[in-house]
């Protein structure tokens, strides 16, 4: 149901790079690209997640209540995912672990204070 998810930069190249990294350890690679925009995906028609520069040329910012989530396939995934994302300069938002009976999550903001979730279903 969901194509894609797209936050806000406002250094586009830093942030490719971050998501680079961090992405790959839960299957994510760079998909497709635009001038102001970049998507990765695990595969062919899955959901993407995109970081861009505002359209309307305004600083992006991070919006309340909004956190992609991006599943693993494993609790090590999860584990691996996070602490890849702060080696790259992410911030603790919530350590792995379980939550639930059946989800095993940890939370991280990027490098433009954006939150998101790696979580495992399971």
């Amino acid at each position: 149901m969901i194509g894609y998810v797209t936050v806000g930069t406002n250094d586009f190249e830093k942030a490719k790079a971050f998501y680079d990294a961090v992405l790959s350890e839960a299957g994510g690679r760079r998909v497709m690209g635009f001038e102001r925009m970049q998507l990765w995906g695990s595969a062919p028609g899955s959901a993407m997640l995109a970081i861009c520069q505002p359209y309307d040329g305004r600083a992006a910012s991070v919006g309340n209540g909004v956190m992609p989530a991006i599943n693993a396939a494993s609790k090590e995934i999860v584990d691996k995912t996070y602490a890849k994302a702060l080696e790259s300069g992410a911030t603790d938002e919530g350590p792995p672990g379980q939550r639930g009976d059946t989800f095993y999550g940890a939370y991280f903001r990027d490098l433009d204070g954006n939150k998101l979730c790696i979580f495992y279903p399971g």
